[in-house]
């Protein structure tokens, strides 16, 4: 029984997850103001409207979910692309 040892990744495969990780960053702390600018617009528009907006709401937790699934993806080695694609919905 022949087991295989995971192979040590090669310099580029460090700096091209570094650079996916600064990108994620970025569009976290981004993700991050959206969130908060998000859930103004919806205690307005709740305070003058006196109904929730439903795209807002659905949005913002779209948001929330790729937002915890970067934190994830920051801390481990798996790509939160599932996430982005039902944002983007």
């Amino acid at each position: 029984m022949e087991t295989n040892a995971p192979a040590k990744p090669t310099t580029r495969d460090v700096w091209m997850r570094g650079l996916s990780m600064l990108i994620l960053v970025i569009g976290f702390a981004v993700g991050q103001w959206l969130l908060n600018f998000i859930a103004l617009v919806q205690f307005l528009w709740l305070l003058f409207a006196r109904e929730p907006n439903g795209f807002l709401a659905r949005f913002g937790s779209s948001l929330a979910i790729w937002l915890a699934e970067v934190g994830r993806f920051l801390r481990r080695q798996a790509v939160p692309v599932e996430s982005m694609a039902r944002l983007c919905r």
